[in-house]
């Protein structure tokens, strides 16, 4: 491989990586800030407890974000000097206020939480974990901005004697309308993923220490269930909403996702196709007719373009070139992450259902061994559908780094060989999976601890209850 597929390589791999920690991060922080209010308004000890103790998974998952996320800027720079040089000037201010904005109120307001118990006032330490989870969902709303652009370019003009893009109107590139979809697309699966480990570590515990902080652990699985089950919904409708303005701004993306390789009117949803080994033609396809249809243009009777279609369209636009993207990774991953999705939400169902009318899943139960495995497989569901969802994304952007303006092939650092890129690759990949080790340690190690004991310390004793021979 040459030097830009090593870089393209790479850049995925860290950032799937990165982006386990992402989700978590987002949609833990607003439950642990719940939990916090819950015991706020009711005074009920199981409330801190569940704040402490998922707080603390919170914290080990952030610490991970914050190392892995520092490399993916890094990558620009290294690998992909052409790009930076392209884009630099609209990304540097929704990056910026990510960095100065976002990350501040994220990193700052944390400390604040971390060692403020006991030591700042209820109300303020509380607006400390609140503030948290809004600068969260701010540093995520500003990355996908740019994502956003890199997806549908607007609010620029191409200047050819610096060959880059120049900012000019920085509203449109907010008000983007793949941004404005897809940050509450991306937010909606941090909700997921999040709910997903509350209500598995939860049901762990009623499972296998049965009697113990029950009534604590029965909440946080309804919780977590009903977390996950409303932000599968929420992504069925954003989702909806995301292919239709896919279809229009990127439509070879849309037809990719299909496997549509003729233009078709209706056209039909394949739920399982057989392709040629480079996906340039279909061997065979179960098809749902009309689905397809309804998905890009809101009509069951609505015209899709093909990918032979768009192909020759392309071509006649842009010049010579192959202009789809992978077919069988943009095909898979594209139902490998509804599928995941949907696994999850029932997975919770099936948690709620457990535990309905104040049920116990007991050990000797008939199908807890299935309940127990179900639940260790529920929080990985929803971290294999967010990644599944990005490959999707940007695999079924290309040849197009920057869609329509830029290709990836021209985009990676000129000086930088394929000896350069693969000693980094091997030494990230090396260390990200001793990051992963340490990162499922702890996480299992704490997990599995239980919840904290809150009780208040005894007073001391004063000198005079003290026995005589222990008196000073």
């Amino acid at each position: 491989m040459d030097a830009t597929e090593l870089a393209r390589w790479q850049f995925g791999i860290t950032t799937v990586y990165h982006f386990l920690f992402v989700p978590i991060t987002i949609g833990l922080s607003f439950l642990v800030a719940g939990f916090q209010t819950a015991w706020m308004r009711t005074g009920h000890e199981k409330w801190l407890k569940l704040t402490k103790f998922y707080g603390k998974l919170l914290l080990i998952n952030f610490a991970m974000g914050v190392v892995t996320g520092i490399v993916q800027e890094f990558q620009f720079g290294m690998n992909w000097s052409v790009y930076s040089r392209f884009v630099g000037d609209v990304f540097g201010a929704p990056l910026a206020m990510e960095a100065l904005l976002a990350f501040f109120l994220e990193s700052t307001f944390l400390g604040l939480w971390i060692f403020g118990w006991d030591r700042l006032p209820k109300r303020i330490h509380l607006a400390c974990i609140w503030i948290v989870a809004v600068g969260t969902v701010l540093s995520a709303a500003f990355i996908l901005v740019a994502n956003s652009w890199m997806q549908h370019p607007v609010g620029y003009r191409f200047n050819p004697e610096k060959g880059r893009a120049e900012l000019t109107d920085f509203m449109a590139v907010l008000t983007n309308k793949v941004a404005l979809i897809t940050i509450p697309h991306t937010i909606a699966g941090a909700f997921l993923t999040a709910g997903a480990l509350v209500a598995a570590v939860a049901m762990w515990h009623l499972v296998r220490r049965p009697g113990k902080d029950t009534d604590a652990f029965r909440a946080a699985v309804r919780l977590g269930s009903w977390t996950t089950l409303v932000s599968m919904g929420a992504l069925l409708v954003t989702g909806d909403i995301q292919g239709k303005i896919m279809t229009e701004v990127q439509p070879m993306k849309m037809a990719a996702a299909e496997a549509l390789y003729g233009t078709e009117q209706p056209a039909p949803f394949s739920l399982f196709t057989i392709g040629t080994l480079d996906g340039s033609r279909p061997v065979w396809s179960l098809d749902v007719p009309g689905v397809l249809s309804f998905l890009a243009t809101g009509s069951l009777d609505g015209r899709v373009e093909g990918i032979n279609d768009l192909q020759a369209q392309y071509v006649e636009r842009f010049g010579p070139g192959v202009y789809t993207p992978n077919i069988p990774i943009t095909y898979w991953t594209f139902r490998l992450m509804i599928g995941a999705g949907v696994l999850a939400a029932l997975l919770a169902l099936w948690a709620l259902w457990s535990i309905r009318k104040g049920r116990s899943p007991a050990p000797e139960r008939r199908g807890t061994r299935f309940l127990m495995w179900g639940m260790i497989a529920l929080p990985l569901l929803p971290l294999a559908a967010n990644s599944f969802g990005w490959i999707f994304t940007e695999m079924g952007r290309q040849p197009w780094i920057v869609f329509s303006r830029l290709k990836t092939a021209v985009a990676a650092s000129p000086a930088v060989s394929s000896g350069d890129v693969i000693t980094s690759l091997t030494v990230y990949t090396l260390l990200y999976g001793a990051l992963a080790v340490v990162e499922v340690g702890l996480l299992l190690h704490y997990a599995r601890a239980g919840l904290p004991d809150v009780s208040p310390p005894p007073p001391a004793e004063s000198d005079e209850d003290r026995p005589l021979a222990f008196a000073y």
